[in-house]
């Protein structure tokens, strides 16, 4: 081991100050995260807590809706989604400084996928990631706000990491874990960073140690990369509900339809190994399993066009089951060969053939900011919020001065 470990030089890393182009796309990101977690208002976990007789647990509830519609930020080499737990973390302690929350959202994304993007494929096979790198995102991001020294954040972060976990067991049976997964995160974390603010000491090789999360989870872990650009810039905004895995298939399909007008017979996908696995699902039985279906994607875009979130209801899961049953899925190595560095697929059908490196909302083909608004509009509408309660948190998110007002709204809507 060298004399500066691991998170001692991702810690001077993130000394760097944050310019005001990057805070503003820290508030896209902000905007997306809400607008996520108001789509989710009316989900059968949000319900669980409503009626519950538990006291307020808007914040810690606010990261887990985040991420039940599959519509959450991705940053695409390190597989994970930053935005529910960076910025739940930054939700609870109801600082009252815009530019200290979004500076400290960067710095949180930043810590959190320089951590992922070092994970292995055997990592990625049996963790998720979002889970062991979001605790590290968290600390980063609430040891920010809460003024710590470099030496304090890397201890932060070894707080963070002693602990962290999230095994994907949970992929193959009906449960929560998914999401408990990210407020899992997101309090671990936000605890490591709280605490380390107060003198409370962590391990600083928690990553490369001789029994470090290295050691215990990866085979041959990736170098960590310090580059100039804020990574935030590198996250992806999603803007399908579904997987992220099925969104190449999606891209290809809808640009295939355009070609031909319509989409009959036969279907062949062709993408990424990982797309396979998480999302081999001719028969989808649950709103979940939909949404983590390439063979469904595909056949909401042969059926109907571009998918709503309606489209991965169970209504729409029965429609469909004849739709799916024409289409098939195989591995291309080629596109596995680029996988993660890019998301793509190819779509066949009546002869013609569409492929797709890059899929829509990553840096190469990226949302615009009225594309991230409109989303964001349509998911308040999902979640049953009014036109002037969504342009509401939009001004909030894009212009406002007052984070307390927008955790005061978070409230409100999971209440």
């Amino acid at each position: 081991m060298t004399s500066y470990s691991l998170t001692e030089q991702l810690a001077k890393h993130l000394q760097r100050p944050v310019d005001q182009n990057t805070r503003e796309r820290a508030r896209l990101h902000l905007l997306d995260w809400l607008a996520c977690v108001a789509g989710a208002r009316n989900s059968e976990l949000v319900q669980k807590f409503r009626t519950s007789d538990m006291s307020d647990m808007s914040p810690h509830l606010a990261a887990m809706a985040g991420n039940i519609l599959e519509m959450d930020d991705i940053h695409r080499t390190s597989i994970l989604h930053p935005g529910p737990v960076v910025w739940g973390a930054l939700m609870v302690g109801q600082p009252n400084d815009m530019d200290d929350v979004l500076d400290a959202a960067v710095r949180g994304y930043e810590a959190m996928i320089a951590i992922g993007s070092t994970f292995d494929a055997h990592h990625y096979a049996h963790y998720h990631n979002t889970s062991t790198a979001g605790g590290f995102g968290a600390a980063a991001a609430v040891a920010d706000l809460y003024g710590c020294d470099e030496g304090q954040l890397v201890s932060a972060l070894g707080l963070a990491g002693s602990v962290t976990g999230g095994l994907w067991q949970m992929r193959h049976e009906a449960n929560d874990a998914k999401q408990w997964h990210i407020e899992r995160a997101m309090v671990n974390g936000g605890s490591a960073g709280l605490y380390a603010a107060q003198g409370i000491i962590g391990p600083r090789f928690v990553l490369e140690g001789p029994q470090g999360l290295y050691a215990a989870t990866c085979r041959k872990p990736k170098p960590m990369a310090f580059p100039n650009q804020w990574r935030i810039w590198d996250v992806s905004f999603k803007p399908w509900g579904a997987c992220r895995h099925a969104h190449p298939v999606i891209d290809a399909a809808l640009e295939l339809k355009g070609k031909l007008g319509k989409l009959t017979g036969p279907i062949t996908l062709e993408t990424y190994g990982d797309a396979i696995r998480f999302c081999d699902r001719p028969s989808p039985e649950t709103v979940h399993e939909a949404k983590f279906s390439l063979q469904h994607a595909v056949a909401v875009v042969a059926e109907r066009g571009e998918p709503m979130l309606a489209d991965f209801e169970m209504d729409s899961v029965k429609a469909l089951k004849m739709a799916r049953g024409r289409v098939s899925v195989v591995e291309s190595k080629a596109i596995t060969k680029r996988y993660p560095d890019h998301y793509g697929a190819r779509v066949t059908c009546g002869g013609e053939a569409v492929e797709l490196i890059d899929t829509r909302g990553d840096p190469e083909r990226p949302l615009s900011t009225e594309g991230v608004i409109e989303k964001a509009h349509a998911l308040m509408a999902w979640g049953g919020l009014s036109k002037k309660q969504a342009g509401k948190a939009v001004l909030h998110a894009l212009e406002g001065d007052d984070p307390v007002k927008i955790a005061r709204m978070l409230g409100k809507w999971l209440a």
